[in-house]
């Protein structure tokens, strides 16, 4: 071990590393697959920055600096056995199956140092600073491209899915005309979002229907999506569970209530769209109906209940979406400062289905259902 503290202090000490990449898992039972160490800023302060990688997830640490390399010493000692040093003079590979008897290897660097400004400013999909139709005409921005205050956390959230909507973009039809419904669209900040993303920043032909249940809300969104020139994307009232469409390439369902969601979710499913972004609200349904012996001492407990049921509502949506075929994650959408329903479920029908992943997914979520005797209305997904 003592040659690869030798090249860890030179290389964490130097000031000139950009991260470096602990892989190859030691034991099979290891949860995390690769850890990536980079160094931070943070309020003035140099750390490290550990991210580990899960294969649904990331999680973050952050490392006093002098505590980094006994870090990256136990955990090369502990759980990884190829260590990757990228640096600003070179890089650095140490195959470590023994550590006492490294192999190292050195190559030309590959990029240069990083920039260790924690806070440095975010790039947006769109900017600051730079005027956009949509925003100026909502009130977001005005005319000269400055995003009002008071509208800022609506502008990080905007560049939010914008970001998710983006990482989408490939399971997408890659030629002709892109079909969207957004179930319950509101004002409808992120459907005139999507129309802008896709129409004029890449330039793809699209057919965007938002819907929603007050009339009042419809006739605003179509007067302006008229003003804006936005001919492709159409307002229209209806309840989602009643919707009759020919189908959709993507559906989006953002605060749809209840149970809302789960109909938007059966109907995409019906249509074999290829990508769902969903951010469930209001899960009330199983509130009633859940009964647990083991957990009933938390469960006695209704505020407890409430979020308990919120999460488990929401982890039978997204089993059944793996039974229908999809790859499905969680990830967040918006920061718990802005609103507690900060959940996204965004499901991607790849292009080969894993049958045995469907099977276990469906085997799953029925041992669910029995252990906590709900009966979801996603169950009437087939």
């Amino acid at each position: 071990m003592e040659k690869i503290t030798q090249v860890l202090c030179s290389a964490m000490s130097s000031g000139r590393l950009t991260k470096i990449i602990l892989a190859g898992k030691r034991r099979k039972s290891l949860e995390y697959k690769k850890i990536t160490l980079r160094p931070v800023t943070i309020k003035g302060e140099l750390m490290y920055q550990a991210e580990y990688h899960y294969d649904k997830k990331v999680t973050h640490e952050n490392i006093p600096y002098y505590e980094g390399i006994d870090f990256a010493q136990r955990i090369i000692a502990e759980d990884f056995k190829q260590i990757n040093i990228l640096t600003e003079n070179e890089d650095i590979q140490i195959l470590a199956s023994k550590p006492e008897k490294p192999k190292i290897i050195r190559h030309t660097a590959s990029r240069s140092a990083a920039n260790t400004e924690h806070n440095r400013k975010k790039h947006y999909l769109i900017e600051d600073g730079t005027p956009c139709d949509f925003l100026i005409e909502l009130g977001v921005m005005s005319p000269e491209g400055k995003v009002f205050k008071k509208h800022y956390s609506k502008f990080r959230q905007i560049n939010r899915f914008l970001e998710i909507a983006d990482d989408s973009f490939e399971a997408l039809p890659q030629t002709g005309t892109i079909r969207i419904i957004d179930f319950g669209c509101g004002k409808s900040y992120l459907t005139f979002a999507l129309y802008y993303y896709l129409k004029i920043v890449r330039d793809r032909s699209v057919e965007i229907v938002g819907l929603d249940l007050k009339e009042d809300v419809i006739e605003f969104c179509s007067r302006t999506a008229e003003k804006l020139g936005y001919n492709e994307l159409k307002f229209m009232t209806g309840d989602i569970a009643d919707y009759e469409s020919n189908g959709a390439d993507m559906v989006v369902t953002l605060h749809a209530c209840d149970t809302a969601t789960d109909y938007a979710l059966i109907n995409a499913v019906k249509w074999n769209s290829r990508v769902i972004l969903s951010v469930p609200c209001c899960q009330h349904e199983l509130f009633s109906q859940i009964k647990n012996e083991v957990n009933e001492p938390m469960l006695k407990h209704g505020i407890i209940k409430d979020k308990f049921t919120e999460l488990l509502t929401n982890g039978l949506r997204g089993l059944k979406l793996e039974a229908a075929g999809y790859d499905v994650n969680m990830i967040e959408f918006t920061s718990l400062e802005h609103t507690s329903k900060n959940i996204m479920i965004k499901a991607v029908l790849p292009q080969k289905t894993n049958a045995d992943a469907m099977k276990k997914a469906s085997v799953q979520y029925e041992a669910l259902k029995e252990f906590y005797h709900v009966n979801p209305t996603i169950d009437q997904l087939r």
